[in-house]
């Protein structure tokens, strides 16, 4: 089976560019999604230019306009949006869009119409959300979905109220068992309440960023892209410190000794307040990365 090359990236200046918009976005007081997801397209796509970050926006609007005025109920706003996104425009996924990294991008998910859960959900979300909808993501295991109704939270009603739409299905509604089969199926653990909380736009951003991530680490000649991708997880203002030790094993990986060992060895300083052992470890491999200059 052949894999679709990845696009080619942008310039250094327009991925500067780039990076600071999406940092600035990222710590602004309400980040928005559908900005922050066009910004990681555009970090892998340098045919994005700012033509066509906006007309992503305006499909967004576009998609929006077509919704019926005000459906009332959660449940009329899921059939509404099923009915719009999955039916009339065949928005839906399938196994082999786990193997593209336009899966993960939202300008290629609104062209294609295809791609993973979470950037379908992307689309669900913004669209609904324009449309005045009440609507938010929810990061199941393995498999994000959408929710309608008033976000769970103390007072916030039951969960008869509130109902979840799968949009990798066309937008199919969920009973609570789909919702237990769902993760059972991809983690196979039990779907416990907690699991059915909003997740934040910064979450959802980062979660698409650790699927990029992974795509690359399947596919070692394409570490420029999972760099690209770590260092966009490495701008949200909550990151994982081992962020940097991935960061600093593709610098290596990339034949980028020096800074890699650099990077290896200011990881080890931050691990060593809690691990020595791993710390010393890593301290080999930043002398291990130095040596191949030699």
């Amino acid at each position: 089976m052949r894999h679709p090359h990845p696009p080619q990236p942008p310039s250094p200046e327009r991925s500067a560019e780039l990076r600071r918009r999406f940092a600035e976005e990222a710590r602004s007081e309400r980040p928005d999604l559908a900005t922050l997801c066009l910004l990681v397209g555009a970090e892998a796509d340098g045919t994005l230019d700012e033509a066509g970050l906006d007309a992503a926006q305006v499909e967004l609007d576009r998609l929006a306009g077509q919704l019926p005025f005000r459906p009332g109920t959660p449940r009329a706003w899921a059939v509404a949006l099923r009915d719009l996104l999955g039916e009339r425009y065949g928005f839906h996924g399938a196994a082999a869009d786990y193997q593209r990294l336009e899966s993960s991008l939202l300008h290629e998910v609104l062209r294609r119409r295809r791609g993973l859960p979470i950037l379908l959900s992307v689309v669900w979300i913004e669209v609904a959300r324009r449309a005045g909808a009440p609507v938010y993501g929810v990061a199941l295991p393995g498999h994000f979905v959408v929710g309608f109704g008033a976000e769970p939270g103390p007072g916030s009603g039951s969960l008869e109220e509130r109902v979840l739409v799968d949009p990798f299905d066309g937008g199919r509604l969920l009973s609570g068992q789909d919702a237990e089969v769902l993760v059972a199926g991809a983690t196979g653990v039990e779907l416990r309440p907690s699991m059915l909380e909003p997740a934040a736009p910064l979450d959802v951003v980062s979660r698409v960023l650790n699927n990029i991530r992974a795509w690359a680490a399947r596919r070692p000649e394409q570490s420029a892209v999972g760099l690209w991708a770590v260092d966009l997880a490495l701008l949200l203002p909550a990151h994982a410190a081992r962020l940097r030790y991935e960061r600093a094993r593709l610098l290596v990986q990339r034949g980028d000794f020096l800074a890699g060992a650099g990077e290896l060895e200011a990881y080890a300083e931050v691990v060593g307040a809690v691990d020595q052992a791993v710390a010393e470890e890593v301290r080999g491999e930043a002398r291990t990365a130095r040596a191949m200059l030699n």
